[in-house]
């Protein structure tokens, strides 16, 4: 008489390797401790839009997700493994899987999402006796939530927290990719990936996240390599959109193809000053460390007398049509435009327009913080919910450490100040011919194109119009309620807070 299938399975005794945003073989701790057992491994991803208050993942991610996977399966499979695709309650789908393939231990990188901590308690309690979910380090250069202030209490101004982790640096060495993984006799039913359907089709949006980014660990490795010779100069070459001064890494470490501790010995190995940039890391780091204290940061503000805020109400039409223009690169604000429109076509903004783009949407138009940060959400490939979340709430000064909403940047000065007239004629083409002067403010020196749109406000009205909406705030009710919780007071000398490549 046949064995039946799940028996076999059974007989595997397999070790899971449950893969989320840690999509990379080397520096794996996860797999690694898998492999330690001496069983067969099994490696597995689950595509989870159905738990509630699971965050679901935006278009571009989308995007990168079914390239990154396609990518972790063919390394996979070149070391004689591959990787089972399942879709549906991650607990329900890792139960099944343990039952199936007669597994005790489920092994993965600790993640700090509230949805993740969510499922990782779902997932210990939906286990049988004898099963058990073990999770390592390997996200972050230092565990969130380990590291504490003097008094015991959780950092929650970045200075002091870069101080205190920078005592604790260099991490560990990177350990590398085993050359083969022990494979179980019989495989599991898995997924087509292409039944997914995380890649657009009609239409067809992604044509220039193509040509820009080769999503998988191979891609961030090169990646990796194309920055290291300019590294040094990444305090001098960040703030300039015009060139490429970024290490364009920001969505190989938000989907874990490459860990933060290669990188940071990468840096150091490079020599010169890199502090800069490593502080730049070390954000992606605080960041966690804030919704781990804060888990409703993406969608709550972080200071209370914020949700007195006069925001403009997206209900009415003009309101909605001035953020629809802001999405599609038609504000009239030049470098605002060039950046919405690389965001769209790439999937990703040079780190010092986000914070132009972001605050003009703020304090421009006076729309909620939290609208901004959902199309990002859907439109960034490096869509990472702390940095995302803490990146937009410092621009709005509601957050725990953040920049004051009455300093108001001012875009066109902005243009100018870093040089953007190259950066503005690849993204807004109908301003090309203009001159390096006029084409920062081409309204201003009366050579505005017919084919390109008048300033939705102009600075100083958009100014006076913010800054009184913020005393307005203030007159709603008592300012004591400024720090929740306890918060510190901000502090005001970060600078550029959108930086986190």
């Amino acid at each position: 008489m046949p064995v039946p299938l799940r028996s076999v399975y059974r007989l595997c005794m397999a070790s899971i390797v449950w893969f989320r945003r840690d999509l990379r073989l080397h520096d794996q701790a996860a797999l690694l401790a898998a492999m330690a057992e001496g069983r067969p491994v099994l490696p597995v991803y689950i595509l989870d839009d159905e738990t509630p208050r699971h965050r679901r993942m935006g278009g571009a991610a989308r995007w990168w997700l079914h390239n990154s996977l396609t990518q972790l399966d063919e390394s996979l499979r070149a070391r004689g493994s591959r990787l089972i695709l399942r879709r549906g309650p991650v607990a329900q789908v890792l139960a099944q899987l343990v039952q199936e393939v007669g597994a005790s231990a489920i092994h993965a990188l600790r993640h700090y999402e509230p949805w993740w901590r969510n499922a990782e308690r779902a997932v210990r309690d939906s286990l049988s006796k004898g099963a058990a979910l073990i999770r390592h380090n390997g996200l972050y250069l230092h565990p969130p939530g380990s590291l504490t202030t003097n008094g015991g209490g959780q950092f929650k101004i970045y200075t002091p927290f870069w101080r205190a982790l920078a005592q604790r640096m260099p991490p560990a060495e990177p350990r590398p990719a085993p050359d083969r993984i022990a494979a179980p006799d019989i495989w599991p039913d898995s997924d087509d990936l292409d039944s997914w359907g995380l890649l657009p089709s009609r239409p067809d949006w992604a044509g220039g996240m193509r040509d820009f980014w080769t999503p998988g660990e191979a891609g961030a490795g090169e990646r990796l390599d194309d920055f290291l010779p300019g590294a040094k100069q990444y305090e001098e070459t960040r703030n300039l959109p015009s060139i490429s001064g970024t290490s364009f890494l920001s969505p190989h470490l938000h989907f874990g193809e490459i860990s933060p501790a290669t990188i940071w010995h990468a840096a150091m190995d490079a020599g010169g000053s890199v502090e800069t940039y490593l502080k730049e890391l070390v954000w992606r780091e605080y960041a966690a460390n804030v919704i781990l204290q804060f888990p409703d940061y993406g969608a709550r503000n972080a200071r209370a007398v914020f949700d007195r805020f006069p925001w403009r109400d997206m209900a009415d039409a003009r309101v909605r049509q001035d953020y629809i223009r802001w999405t599609k690169g038609l504000t009239g604000y030049p470098i605002v435009d060039a950046g919405m429109r690389q965001l769209w076509a790439t999937g990703w903004m040079h780190n010092r327009v986000r914070m132009i783009a972001a605050s003009f949407l703020i304090k421009h138009l006076l729309i909620d913080w939290r609208v901004g940060e959902q199309w990002f959400w859907d439109t960034l490939v490096d869509a990472d919910y702390a940095s995302n979340a803490v990146n937009w709430q410092w621009t709005a000064g509601s957050g725990v450490d953040s920049n004051m909403f009455v300093r108001i940047m001012a875009p066109l000065v902005q243009s100018e100040k870093f040089d953007a007239a190259g950066y503005i004629r690849q993204w807004v083409p109908e301003l090309a011919m203009l001159d390096d002067k006029a084409i920062h403010d081409p309204e201003e020196h009366g050579v505005r194109p017919g084919n390109y749109p008048e300033k939705l406000i102009g600075h100083r009205a958009a100014r006076e119009r913010a800054l009184a909406a913020h005393a307005m705030m203030g007159r709603l009710g008592s300012v004591d309620d400024e720090a929740v919780a306890g918060l510190e007071p901000a502090n005001q000398q970060l600078g550029n807070r959108f930086s986190h490549d």
